[in-house]
């Protein structure tokens, strides 16, 4: 059975994803886009390497590393944690962060649009990427997504999304260069997302 609520670790890899309650949408306005972007960059880029992310109307998926105690030592609310027997204090100001992330951004969210109540689904899902094949599959797949949603027929044109950027000279805090070795250079990169989406990684995930 696939446990889609990992506790998150320094060092471990995850697909992060979630959606909005009912059939809500999270993003209404480019500038419902453009905010999202700026908390995760305030709450959760300190925290982690961001590999890929996608953000679709009712539902979001990002592939990221949480970093290790070392690199979370320097952070604020992280210093007293510096060793890995203080695993479940350190895990928990993680998931608090993502927490927080979400909170900030739902508030702003629901009073632009005068709304009330939960506007994630709750938990937030989280999978453990543990393995080379995964770790492609799943970057294939959140880049692919508004392709297979049916928004776009080709994925360069869903601007909220980090593919562009892969070939871009831009400055960028993605690890684009890590993403493309795992693909083996950019060419075989671009390759690999004209394919289609496994379906049976899309039905897992939805």
């Amino acid at each position: 059975m696939n446990n889609y609520l990992e506790i998150l670790e320094p060092e471990r890899y995850y697909h992060i994803y979630n959606h909005a309650v009912g059939r809500d949408c999270l993003f209404r306005t480019e500038e419902n886009y453009i905010y999202f972007l700026k908390r995760y960059s305030e709450y959760i880029h300190p925290i982690v390497d961001t590999y890929a992310y996608c953000l679709m109307p009712n539902h979001f998926h990002i592939a990221l590393r949480i970093k290790s105690a070392l690199e979370l030592s320097g952070l604020a609310g992280f210093s007293d944690l510096t060793g890995f027997q203080n695993l479940s204090g350190l895990t928990g100001l993680i998931s608090k962060q993502f927490s927080n992330f979400f909170n900030a951004y739902s508030k702003s969210f629901n009073k632009q649009q005068n709304r009330i109540g939960n506007l994630f689904e709750r938990p937030f899902k989280r999978k453990l990427i543990d393995d080379d094949s995964y770790f492609k599959q799943i970057i294939h797949y959140i880049h692919f997504n508004p392709v297979h949603h049916g928004f776009v027929d080709d994925l360069r044109e869903w601007k909220h999304s980090s593919f562009e950027s892969f070939f871009s000279d831009k400055s960028s805090k993605l690890k684009r260069e890590e993403v493309i070795s795992w693909f083996g250079d950019r060419d075989n990169f671009y390759y690999c997302h004209q394919k289609q989406i496994d379906e049976r990684l899309a039905l897992e995930l939805e």
